[in-house]
């Protein structure tokens, strides 16, 4: 055995775990698909600065959570935390805002870092899979990714996500209500660490999970209260668009998710089933970013799921499948001439679309059978001497028991008709 592990605060996706794990991811990038999103992939890395004027200083991810490492030639450099400042980076790169028509919608998914006290449903390589449209300020666009994700949570089966949902208004009206915030909170029997959050961003103290904090936000002022006319309806269409979808949300007038940029539109995704980390998913509108980072105007919403967290949420409603069969036709030779045979035959079922293995390292009929029933196939075909002298193989239905012979030259057309 080896003595190397995986990282403290990681783990590795082996089977059959690792097949739940991708048909979440599948299922999310699949609902995006079908609205028009196509797939982008970035870097693992990026210049630290990218994410501390992306993500925000004040957040506990740039000052607590990033994984921050000095280049051989010096540079600084920061394994993602998140997905939407790499994603509009690219954006803003490729020049895509101005290469066709608006929103740029994309979607992404892939591993991403952050320092943390390792648990359950929080780790310190973590996956997601993230929508983003890009270049559009509509409430409809907002409606969408919601209803997307929404989609694809029932898509997996789960019944029990619920939706967060709050407006952190716009540049017009939220400094009336942060100023006002603050007023609110230095008033308050809080830590000095919290104090200085306050002056920096005092949203951040909405979001502070600590029992004691939160009793004394029970008179918070709320956002709603503040809005501008344009922020107040802009919200109000993005509710109506969602009961008009048939999605039920809870308003939440504290949610102000774990990142600085965003604006308007916020949501959250939770599942009561996972005890302390009940998100499953979340996102909102950013419609700031891009001049943060040294682009043009470009207003955008998206959202990012976590596969993990997902997963986590299948297991606690009883929805997970982890035994996925790997093949559909397994094939079990009993001499050297049925193992050329069969060769050639699963050569061709795959390149014909149906999943196909066989044995290998010369086992008897029972060590290969036992490995036909591993691999959870439907069918097995199964040959030896007497068979092919007669030019037949027999085909054998795993889940009944029954066997029947088929002529060499009609194992993939009866195969296929089978499996159709």
């Amino acid at each position: 055995m080896s003595t190397f592990r995986a990282p403290k605060g990681t783990f590795d996706l082996i089977p059959p775990d690792s097949a739940a794990f991708l048909r979440v991811r599948e299922v999310m990038a699949q609902t995006v698909r079908l609205a028009g999103y196509q797939y982008v992939e970035t870097p693992a890395f990026e210049d630290t600065t990218l994410f501390k004027r992306g993500v925000g200083e004040s957040t506990d991810i740039v000052n607590k959570e990033m994984y921050t490492f000095t280049t051989q030639g010096g540079d600084s450099v920061t394994l993602r935390p998140e997905g939407t400042a790499s994603v509009l980076r690219a954006v803003l790169q490729a020049n895509l805002e101005k290469a066709g028509q608006l929103p740029v919608k994309l979607y992404y998914s892939g591993s991403y870092y952050r320092y943390e006290r390792p648990q359950k449903g929080r780790y310190r390589h973590f996956s997601q899979v993230g929508a983003e449209a890009l270049g559009a300020q509509d409430p409809q666009l907002d409606a969408e990714l919601i209803i997307l994700a929404v989609d694809a949570y029932r898509a997996l089966g789960l019944k029990n996500v619920r939706l967060l949902l709050n407006t952190l208004g716009d540049a017009t009206c939220r400094p009336v209500y942060r100023a006002a915030l603050q007023d609110y909170l230095r008033a308050l029997d809080l830590d000095e660490a919290t104090r200085a959050r306050i002056e920096l961003n005092p949203l951040r103290v909405l979001d502070d999970k600590r029992a004691e904090v939160q009793a004394q936000l029970t008179d918070a002022p709320r956002i709603v209260d503040y809005l501008c006319e344009d922020c107040k309806a802009y919200h109000d269409e993005v509710r109506g668009l969602l009961t008009a979808a048939g999605v039920a949300f809870t308003d939440d007038p504290k949610l102000v998710r774990g990142l600085d940029y965003y604006t308007r539109t916020t949501f959250e995704f939770v599942h009561d089933g996972l005890g302390s980390q009940s998100a499953v998913g979340g996102g909102g509108r950013y419609d700031g970013l891009s001049e943060l980072l040294g682009g043009p105007s470009l207003p955008s919403v998206g959202w990012a799921l976590g596969v993990d967290r997902t997963v986590l949420a299948m297991e606690a409603e009883g929805v997970l499948e982890r035994d996925v069969p790997r093949v559909d036709v397994f094939a079990v030779p009993l001499n050297d001439e049925a193992r050329t045979l069969f060769f050639g035959v699963i050569t061709e079922l795959r390149r014909r679309g149906v999943s196909a293995d066989t044995v290998f390292g010369g086992r008897g009929l029972k060590g290969a059978m036992k490995a036909a029933d591993r691999s959870g196939a439907r069918y097995a075909l199964v040959a030896g001497e007497r068979d092919l002298a007669e030019n037949v193989v027999q085909l054998k239905d795993l889940a009944s028991g029954e066997q029947s012979p088929v002529a060499v030259d009609q194992i993939i057309p009866t195969i296929k008709e089978k499996l159709s």
